[in-house]
C-alpha cells in the first residue's frame, strides 16, 4: 500500500492552498480550484467551503478521484469522506490553526457542520 511519503505530508500539508481538479465521469478533468488543506497525523484533509454545493466537491463526490497541486507536489488521489467524529474535530483545530491569520469569517465556515459533512481524505491513488 502506498502512503503519502513525508517530504509531500510536509510539502502538502505547509501550504497555503491545494489546488484540486477532480474528474468527471468519461475521466476528464474539471478545471483546477484552489481550496485549504490540513494535515492530522499522516494524513490530508480538505472540505468545501460551500459544503455539499460546491462545484469542485459535487464533481469529487461522484467520481472519488482528482489530481491536485500543492507546495510543489503534483498527485492522482482517491477521496474518502471521513465521517469519524473524533477525527472531524481534529480537523476543525487544524483549520483554526492554519488559518487563524484569515480570521473568523473564512474559518468558522471551514468548520461548521455543513463544511465538516464534505471532509475528504486525500490518498495517492495507488493507496487503495
Amino acid at each position: 500500500m502506498t502512503t503519502w511519503t513525508s517530504d509531500a505530508l510536509t510539502a502538502i500539508g505547509g501550504a497555503d492552498e491545494l489546488r484540486i481538479t477532480p474528474l468527471r465521469g468519461d475521466g476528464t478533468r474539471h478545471a483546477p480550484v484552489p481550496i485549504w488543506v490540513v494535515r492530522d497525523g499522516d494524513d490530508l484533509y480538505v472540505r468545501s467551503y460551500r459544503g455539499a454545493g460546491g462545484a469542485w466537491y459535487r464533481a469529487a463526490s461522484r467520481s472519488h478521484r482528482a489530481r491536485i497541486d500543492s507546495g510543489g507536489v503534483h498527485a492522482d488521489v482517491d477521496l474518502l469522506p471521513e465521517t469519524d467524529p473524533d477525527r472531524n474535530q481534529r480537523i476543525d483545530t487544524a483549520y483554526r490553526t492554519k488559518y487563524q491569520q484569515y480570521g473568523a469569517a473564512y474559518v468558522d465556515p471551514m468548520t461548521a457542520d455543513q463544511a465538516k459533512a464534505t471532509t475528504l481524505r486525500l490518498l495517492p491513488h495507488d493507496a487503495t
